[in-house]
């Protein structure tokens, strides 16, 4: 099997540097990125095939990040890292088929983040044989 990549988007660079460090020997690759616009030029430049975002950033929240992924690499796993949990954007998320998961701060590495990445990239690997 090929070895995946995942991108984290968060304009929190206290998050992004937890994530480093603590996924730090994940079996996968981690691309980090301070914004959605950091992140879509990532994405256009490197195989992704999950994205977690957090939900409020500048500019562009994580949401219309998503959209966009969704429409331009409909294969890559789109997840929701954040503190805010307003039922009724989250509904919306899933309904209209722009995240698989939604993670809540605060989590924790091992108990909350940890599976939920390894959970999407097997739901990307049992899309793919279904292509």
């Amino acid at each position: 099997m090929d070895r995946k990549s995942v991108l984290f988007v968060d304009d929190d660079e206290g998050v992004l540097e937890t994530l480093k460090l603590g996924l730090i020997g994940e079996p996968y690759d981690r691309l980090f990125a301070k914004s959605a616009q950091e992140a879509l030029q990532i994405l256009e430049t490197e195989t992704i095939h999950v994205i977690v975002s957090d939900l409020k950033m500048p500019e562009m929240n994580g949401l219309e990040l998503l959209r966009i992924v969704r429409e331009k690499w409909p294969s890559v796993v789109r997840m929701v890292l954040s503190g805010h949990t307003q039922v009724s954007t989250l509904l919306h998320a899933i309904n209209c088929g722009h995240i698989y998961k939604f993670i809540v701060k605060p989590w924790t590495l091992e108990d909350d983040f940890k599976p939920a990445i390894r959970d999407a990239l097997e739901y990307f690997n049992s899309q793919t044989v279904l292509r």
